[in-house]
């Protein structure tokens, strides 16, 4: 199954979260019966990225939404550990600076999008200006509903520019989320995840919702859909996210880029060294020196 089909929100069609069930996980039975195939995913990307950075002709932008609790940093440890350090950074946006603030709202964001040959990864992004400015009522109505053409217009301009984004909404349950509270309460090493306005958002969660749905309607669109992730159960979030994401870049038909050398005259020069080595008695017997 290509979850790019079942999971994505068709652009330019009524979308309500609640006709999803954030639980779905397939015909899998857990963790342990998914493992190999996200283990599978991870080493395509891994491969796929290599080329990508070496043929510097695609960018891919990977944007993480989703309630509090819904594991947007899982993704970043569990998911994007596929993909190397080398031609990948993380950008998050949080509450903007007194700078930010003197700017329009995508200022602060288009610094961080990615380069042809690299990934860019935004764990929260230029959606908070219509989720946080919205539910707390930081803009007026008419600020925030203009901002769903100005993001359309700016993702436009990227895929134009060669990158190709990945925008994944981690959908949970507003049980699993107070479950998941519980979990880092009872969890000494994740008390530093624990904050005070994790439970006063909490109670703002329809508010969200509805923020959501808006969110996904005006902004799944053609060069930049979204992809609603079950998340309920960590292991099919990786697996669903790891698949779209491994998908996507094979359909890039990524090819490592010519030599920009004479490879038979390099060829000719290594053969040289080669044998001059030999003849020094600096080559070894690999065999010998294995291990």
């Amino acid at each position: 199954m290509d979850y790019r089909t079942s999971l994505i929100a068709l652009p330019s069609t009524p979308f309500k979260l609640a006709a999803r069930d954030p639980a779905m996980h397939n015909s899998y039975s857990g963790r342990a019966d998914a493992q190999p195939e996200i283990d599978a995913q991870l080493k395509r990307m891994g491969d796929l990225q290599e080329k990508l950075y070496a043929e510097r002709r695609h960018a891919l932008l990977i944007v993480l939404q989703g309630i509090d609790a819904a594991g947007k940093d899982g993704v970043c440890w569990h998911v994007l550990k596929g993909i190397g350090p080398q031609g990948c950074h993380v950008a998050s946006f949080k509450e903007p600076s007194a700078a930010e603030k003197a700017h329009d709202f995508l200022w602060r964001v288009h610094p961080h999008t990615p380069a042809l040959g690299s990934v860019a990864v935004f764990n929260r992004s230029h959606y908070e200006d219509v989720l946080v400015g919205r539910v707390h009522k930081l803009v007026d109505e008419e600020v925030w509903r203009a901002r769903y053409d100005v993001i359309n217009d700016f993702e436009r301009g990227l895929r134009l520019a060669g990158t190709t984004i990945l925008k994944f909404f981690l959908y949970i349950s507003k049980e699993e989320q107070l479950r998941r509270f519980g979990d880092r309460l009872n969890d000494p090493e994740r008390h530093w995840k624990i904050s005070a306005a994790d439970y006063t958002e909490r109670a703002r969660w329809d508010d969200y919702m509805a923020a959501y749905d808006d969110m996904i309607v005006n902004c799944s669109t053609t060069h930049a859909p979204w992809y609603v992730i079950p998340s309920n159960h960590k292991w099919f979030r990786d697996l669903a996210i790891s698949q779209i994401i491994a998908n996507t870049m094979e359909d890039m038909a990524l090819k490592p880029p010519a030599a920009d050398v004479d490879i038979a005259e390099i060829r000719k020069l290594y053969e040289a060294e080669v044998e001059k080595a030999k003849q020094n008695g600096e080559l070894k017997d690999k065999a010998k020196n294995s291990g």
